[in-house]
């Protein structure tokens, strides 16, 4: 499943902030910098993410910062995935009886 990405509307607007949501899973790209306004950090766009229900810290990606969003979103999109499979293989499953 893709994400879809929306920009945060935020006060300070040199943020760059782009968030999506799917499977109970809350998904964060954001644009840092070395210096100027917005988030301070090694340049590039970093992506992290988190359960959504859990009240938990975000989760850096590896591989943060990308050179660009496509790469970013790949990123999460991957993850996503794999959590995905990963609830479904929990997910105890219940076998109806034959009548």
């Amino acid at each position: 499943m893709a994400l879809h990405f929306t920009r945060v509307d935020t006060p300070v607007n040199e943020l760059e902030i782009w968030m999506a949501c799917s499977g109970g899973f809350s998904f964060v790209i954001s644009n840092e910098s070395r210096t100027g306004p917005g988030l301070h950090g090694k340049p590039g766009l970093v992506a992290s993410w988190r359960p959504v229900q859990v009240n938990k810290s975000a989760i850096k990606l590896g591989g943060s910062p990308f050179s660009t969003f496509a790469e970013a979103e790949k990123a999460c999109e991957t993850l996503l995935e794999t959590l995905e499979q990963m609830n479904a293989s929990e997910t105890p499953k219940i076998e109806s009886s034959p009548q």
